[in-house]
């Protein structure tokens, strides 16, 4: 079976190596001059992400905002008004806050230089290529994507930023933080020889849900109560548990040809939760036999677990985001654990990010977002259909879940997924 799609180890590597490399730069970015940011989707994340942002810089400032729901949007601005940090950051003129569906569209023509796209994933493909036909630099939240033709535009989109010269810096953020750097190094320099089998684990709590409203459609509620539409989020194997994914991506250097897995909605059954599910396990397989088996559940009152753990020929390492849980170990050698500085790999992002820019040097991190987020959907497509997916067959699939229409009245049918029943398309 042809699997040419899926990235090899030296390939990938190769490619995430050059992610930083310099391009011809946007003029209207470069030098000293004010940096214009606009943020496109104004909830917790995003308010977070334009709060990291300008403080990444001297010379920048918020300039325009846009989001669905205008009350998130007055929401954010007020909470990001509130922060001492930010004082003489915040310029957004009434007329440069926007509300609706084109509401991405008009932050992109505002006269900003740079956009924070920070809405549910689904919009995420749309969102990257509008602005970069725009001659926008580019923070994207994970995942980018929530079906194989929004990957494949990414990809595409994230060529034409390349030769454009702008950023396009990922939300996969555990990259940027210094723990999980040098654990990676280690692991690239063979201190735990050659790998044969990951974990990945995400062991949540339940998570928020918006009590309907006597005003609200279908669209309008599905939106509030994105998390639960696979349509709008992915399910959350790829909205959440793609940090994981990534991260063992990152420490493989490559990504599988093939999966199979098993799902479903165990307790979060009820209407109000969608159509998501909420447990998978995948066992995903490398073209070399190897092994990655990531297990995600989110149910309430079970014993949690967030981790990674990497098992090669000569030790293994564990890796969490706690605070010194990042650690390897080798037979008959005392463990080695990251005891370097801490830092807020939120702030890192934007401050790489920036630096980039204002250097001349702008990140791409095209490929490994999108094919990280590709990997999360391949799961999913294994648990909901319970078929054996290959990549190429994730890569090509012509599943799309868009709606026919973005219009307030009607939303989407959501089917919960019924494996064995459920279609590969």
């Amino acid at each position: 079976m042809n699997h040419s799609n899926a990235p090899d180890r030296r390939t990938f590597l190769k490619t995430t190596a050059a992610s930083a490399v310099a391009a011809p730069l946007a003029v209207h970015a470069a030098g000293s001059g004010l940096i214009k940011v606009g943020l496109i989707g104004c909830g917790g994340r995003g308010t977070g992400a334009a709060s990291q942002a300008l403080q990444a810089d001297s010379n920048i400032r918020l300039t325009a905002m846009g989001d669905l729901f205008e009350d998130r949007l007055n929401k954010s601005h007020d909470s990001l008004q509130a922060i001492p940090a930010l004082k003489g950051k915040i310029d957004v003129s009434v007329e440069k806050r926007f509300t609706g569906w084109d509401a991405f569209q008009q932050v992109i023509e505002s006269g900003v230089d740079s956009v924070l796209l920070t809405t549910p994933p689904h919009f995420r493909p749309m969102h990257i290529k509008a602005a970069i036909q725009a001659g926008k630099h580019v923070f994207a939240e994970k995942p980018v994507a929530v079906d194989a033709p929004g990957v494949r535009s990414v990809l595409k989109t994230c060529e034409l930023a390349r030769e454009k010269g702008l950023s396009v810096v990922s939300g996969l953020c555990l990259r940027y933080g210094n723990g999980f750097r040098s654990v990676m190094k280690r692991i690239h320099n063979g201190d735990i020889g050659d790998l044969h089998t990951l974990y990945a684990n995400d062991y949540r709590g339940s998570i928020w849900y918006k009590e309907r409203q006597p005003d609200w459609t279908d669209m309008h509620y599905q939106l509030r109560n994105w998390y639960y539409y696979t349509w709008l989020s992915g399910d959350f194997n790829v909205e959440q548990h793609v940090h994981n994914l990534d991260v063992c991506s990152w420490a493989r250097g490559e990504y599988p040809v093939q999966a199979i897995g098993i799902g479903g909605r165990e307790l979060r059954n009820e209407p109000k939760f969608g159509n998501i599910f909420d447990h998978h396990s995948v066992i995903y397989e490398y073209a070399d036999g190897g092994r990655l088996v990531s297990n995600t559940r989110q149910m309430k009152g079970c014993k949690g677990n967030i981790s990674v753990q990497v098992v090669g020929s000569g030790g293994r390492a564990l890796i969490t985001e706690r605070k010194r849980g990042i650690q390897v170990y080798k037979t008959g050698v005392k463990p080695w654990a990251y005891d370097g500085p801490e830092n807020n790999f939120y702030q890192t992002e934007h401050d790489e990010m920036y630096a980039g820019i204002r250097a001349g040097k702008p990140i791409n991190n095209g490929q490994y977002m999108a094919h990280s987020t590709l990997l999360a959907i391949m799961g999913r497509m294994a648990t909901y259909t319970g078929q054996q997916v290959t990549w190429e067959q994730a890569l090509q699939s012509r599943e799309d879940l868009s709606p026919p229409n973005y219009e307030w009245g009607p939303a989407p049918d959501a089917p919960i997924a019924r494996p064995g029943i459920t279609k590969l398309v």
